[in-house]
């Protein structure tokens, strides 16, 4: 009786979960932060989601059908990006840039490197930098949360046409009856003013910034669903929220009075979306269980150097794509020593 052998490389154990599950449950924990969004900024963070959501659906689609494969978007990977990146924009976006932002994410962020599982970069991050580098005015002008009429009409700003000048928002302010708004997110009114922010502000995300980035514990409630559920391993996001308490401690304990403390830090901009749904990136990161803790307080390290150091209030953008760069050398150099390689080293030397 013959007996047929099949010999396929590894990994040979699965966990029987595909790919479109996992990537279904992202996107089912990052509803509640949509939900929150528009809650706090109306119906122009809703156009804002389904415009970068839609558009990086469509680009994806049509990109597959020009290289002549079968569409994926199936795999809800690409509907993940698109509400990403919209997470991570101004409410008052105009959605002309937000659909740019979106094909630069889909286009050269992911489907020039071969589509899903081959991105070298987050793709929503990519996107993002492309219209902070394009639109830095647009990108860093910011609205009230839970202003008045954010239901009936939409911020102006958001339907500015192409290339032309959009309405002033300091009209728009005063008709919505927002006392006081600077303007400036919670970030920037510590680094140029030193002005601090109450944390149950931070907490909630009821203050200005981009469109899901605000609802600190929210987020954090999210991730820990994915967490919960093994759809994400806890070390890269524990790691970038650890490194960035570190490196905050030292500046801290240096001058309390010139630097916040690491509730502030924790809580405030974009660190909580980027450490729980972007650094994650399962493709653009490490795979070791060391290269994972180097990579993650790596990054952390990166965003607290860049909002204390650098010209910018905020770097956790700056400190992902760099760590999606990294990642391959660190799992290079952090790849577990296959079994008998020492003793087959000793056998040939000299």
């Amino acid at each position: 009786m013959n007996t047929v052998v099949e010999i396929r490389t590894s990994p040979h154990v699965h966990s029987g979960r595909s790919v479109d599950q996992i990537m279904r449950h992202v996107v089912y924990a990052l509803l509640p932060i949509c939900c929150y969004a528009v809650w706090l900024f109306g119906i122009s963070a809703l156009a804002l989601l389904a415009t970068t959501t839609g558009a990086c659906v469509l680009v994806e689609h049509i990109s597959c059908r020009m290289a002549g494969r079968e569409s994926s978007i199936g795999d809800c990977s690409v509907a993940i990006t698109g509400i990403l990146l919209g997470l991570t924009l101004p409410p008052g976006l105009p959605l002309w840039m937000a659909v740019v932002g979106a094909f630069i994410a889909v286009a050269p962020g992911k489907m020039i490197f071969g589509g899903l599982g081959f991105n070298v970069f987050n793709p929503a991050l990519v996107g993002r930098a492309f219209l902070q580098a394009a639109f830095p005015v647009a990108i860093t002008s910011y609205t009230p949360a839970l202003a008045l009429h954010r239901f009936a009409e939409f911020i102006p700003t958001s339907l500015a046409a192409p290339f032309l000048k959009a309405a002033p928002l300091g009209d728009w302010i005063a008709r919505v009856r927002i006392d006081g708004f600077t303007g400036a997110t919670p970030l920037m009114l510590q680094k140029f003013d030193h002005v601090a922010t109450d944390p149950w502000t931070l907490f909630l995300g009821e203050r200005a910034g981009s469109s899901g980035e605000t609802p600190a514990l929210l987020i954090l409630l999210c991730g820990c669903y994915l967490i919960a559920r093994k759809m994400m391993d806890w070390r890269i996001p524990v790691a970038m929220l650890l490194g960035a308490l570190l490196t905050d401690a030292g500046y801290y304990l240096s001058n309390p009075t010139r630097y916040p403390g690491p509730v502030f830090v924790l809580f405030s901009g974009g660190l909580m979306l980027g450490a729980m749904f972007m650094a994650t990136d399962p493709v653009a990161s490490p795979v070791t269980p060391r290269g994972m803790w180097i990579y993650g307080l790596l990054m952390g390290l990166i965003t607290v150097l860049i909002r204390f150091e650098g010209g910018l209030a905020e770097g956790v953008m700056y400190a992902i794509l760099l760590g999606n760069a990294l990642a391959p050398l660190i799992d290079n150099v952090t790849q577990p020593r296959t079994y008998g390689e020492r003793r087959r080293k000793a056998m040939v030397a000299p």
